[in-house]
């Protein structure tokens, strides 16, 4: 399986902001092209980390079967 997300970088009075159009949640903005891009993965890592965190306490008490099921790379 093969995912592709779509980064979506603006130029703004200030610098530039970003998101992806795929995953809300993850926007970030930077002085710089450059800097806004790493800041949009650290946010992309931010974004995921809280949605694990969010469904492991409402999975709290309750029989799951958790698996790895895809990495991402960027």
């Amino acid at each position: 399986m093969r995912i592709q997300l779509t980064a979506v970088f603006e130029k703004v009075k200030n610098g530039y902001i970003g998101y992806v159009e795929e995953l809300p949640g993850a926007n970030t903005q930077g002085a710089t092209l450059a800097e806004t891009k790493r800041n949009l993965k650290e946010a992309i890592e931010l974004v995921l980390e809280s949605y694990r965190q969010i469904h492991e306490e409402e999975n709290a008490g309750k029989e799951v079967v958790k698996e790895p099921f895809g990495i991402l790379t960027a």
